[in-house]
């Protein structure tokens, strides 16, 4: 099973992960909701698509964009449609 954790906290965890790049991507049913807050952000990957990101807040103490997701991924990229991965200190164990 696959965790990801930031200042102690259980983000996700998820025995279903998928792998892209080197980073696991958890299901959406597998992360914790109430520590996440979409933001404006956008990026673009040539081959996924556009990213769109999620603020973590836990006790006050906020992770700017330290989680993505694809909500309309490329034709290739379509098995994490809607998965979340991290990075900003978020460890995935």
């Amino acid at each position: 099973m696959k965790k990801a954790i930031w200042n102690g906290t259980v983000l996700a965890e998820s025995n279903d992960t998928i792998e892209v790049e080197g980073n696991a991507y958890f299901p959406p049913s597998s992360i914790k909701k109430e520590y996440f807050t979409e933001t404006s952000t956008n990026t673009t990957c040539p081959w996924k698509g556009t990213a769109s990101y999620y603020t973590i807040e836990i006790d006050g103490q906020k992770n700017v964009d330290a989680a993505w997701f694809y909500k309309q991924p490329s034709a290739k990229a379509s098995q994490i449609k809607d998965y979340v991965a991290f990075w900003k200190g978020v460890e995935v164990v």
